[in-house]
């Protein structure tokens, strides 16, 4: 079978079908770089800007692949859709493909918004021009763990097939391994010499929190929600107005982070509210109100403990003040878990899967608490299972941007064997 690969990156699907043996005719990719990358790891030369290439040019396939950009559908973007500047209207072009060669079978893969976007309107009305030129259309959401890869990343993940009903007995590739039976030194080395270690700042940030970790009460569980030290002491109005809505003397008296005491002077007060309450709308949205008063509870039960603690991150940014706690029931040692330093707070998650990799910053990779170390590109690789890729981007940032862009191919070759009817293979972590 022919298939092309459109949006191709590092090749996942072309990996995931090439498994399965099937034969890939054309790649497209913008990105130079990956371009080169694509021809060494698969033996085929992309070509650029998918947009630009004539119909005519894009030779008979059986199977067309996209993961076309997620920019306009994700929620960490603009949200903007097919109305979404350059990309938004990519999909367009997996349109006018179709309804030139019709290819029998195809597989998109998205953020998961995308279904979801505008009230569930915009894949809506997606699906509808798919179906209108003969495709009958299956989707869902599929996650690499549920393939026995420890790593959770949903993907919104499309089949469709020529021909009214032609899905009718198309059943999604199930669940193989549950995700508390997954570990995440599957995927790991021990100390791998490429590893890139915590800077001494950030080891201060761990030992700061971990010493909260030791003072908190050993008969209470750790908090679900967010902890944000700087609600510490504070008591600042916050239920049905914002510290902005309210004369400014109306906050003397009060503390604001830290329990700072504020005087009711605006620019005094202002500096010393935490950055979430700096806002000039009337009243905070429900979650906000709901976290502030957790956090404000959450004092209360030791406030002495707490106070003596408070001095040690108040030097941090306030990214790195607050804490998620995402390992319920788990030992209360912050270098067992794996750690991400994320602007919402530093988050500890179990040691069973990695948090989903995303196309951000460096600073921003799962970090392997017991050897405060970053996953090395190798090992990211292997949550896309694509350990076995010979060839990655020359830097760090380029590596872990081309993965976090990347469709996992576990996940991709489960989908397309039971949609071409192969026997179902077991994906494995290479």
């Amino acid at each position: 079978m022919k298939f092309i690969d459109l949006f191709a990156g590092l090749g996942g699907f072309h990996r995931a079908l090439a498994n399965l043996g099937h034969d890939c005719v054309l790649a497209s990719e913008l990105n130079s770089e990956l371009i080169d990358l694509y021809e060494l790891n698969h033996g085929i030369r992309p070509r650029g800007d998918v947009t630009k290439v004539p119909v005519d040019e894009i030779p008979k396939h059986d199977m067309l692949c996209a993961g076309f950009p997620c920019q306009p559908f994700s929620k960490a973007g603009a949200q903007l859709g097919r109305d979404y500047p350059g990309s938004g209207t990519l999909f367009d072009d997996v349109l006018r493909i179709l309804k030139f060669r019709r290819p029998g079978h195809v597989i998109l893969e998205n953020v998961p918004n995308l279904l979801r976007h505008e009230g569930g309107r915009t894949w809506a009305g997606m699906e509808a021009e798919l179906t209108k030129i003969g495709y009958d259309v299956k989707s869902t959401l599929l996650s690499p763990h549920m393939f026995g890869v420890p790593q959770v990343r949903e993907r919104a993940i499309i089949v469709a097939k020529q021909g009214k009903e032609s899905l009718s007995e198309f059943v999604w590739p199930g669940r193989r391994r549950s995700r508390d039976e997954l570990d995440i030194r599957e995927i790991l080395e021990e100390r791998p010499n490429d590893a890139k270690y915590l800077p001494d700042t950030f080891i201060a940030y761990l030992d700061a929190w971990q010493r909260f970790l030791d003072i908190y009460p050993d008969d209470m569980p750790m908090p679900s929600f967010p902890i944000w030290a700087k609600e510490f002491g504070a008591s600042y109005p916050y239920v049905g107005h914002t510290p902005s809505s309210l004369p400014p003397h109306a906050l003397k008296g009060l503390r604001g982070s830290f329990g700072e005491l504020l005087n009711g002077h605006y620019e005094d007060d202002w500096k010393n509210l935490p950055p979430y309450a700096k806002t000039n709308q009337s009243k905070f949205p429900g979650w906000k109100e709901r976290f502030i008063a957790q956090n404000r509870e959450l004092y209360g039960f030791d406030p002495a403990s707490f106070d003596a603690w408070l001095p040690s991150i108040h030097p941090f940014a306030p990214s790195f003040q607050k804490l998620e706690w995402n390992w319920k029931d788990g030992p209360r040692e912050i270098r067992k878990g794996i750690i991400q330093f994320r602007a919402s707070g530093i988050r500890v998650k179990r040691p069973t899967v990695a948090p989903s990799l995303v196309a951000l910053t460096t600073s921003q990779v799962p970090v392997i608490g017991w050897e405060e170390r970053y996953m090395t590109v190798r090992e990211c690789a292997r949550l896309q299972s694509m350990g076995s890729f010979a060839h990655m981007p020359k830097t760090r940032q380029a590596a872990y941007k081309a993965l976090g862009n990347a469709v996992n191919v576990d996940v991709i070759q489960a989908v397309a064997s039971r949609l071409l009817g192969h026997d179902s293979p077991n994906p494995t972590i290479h």
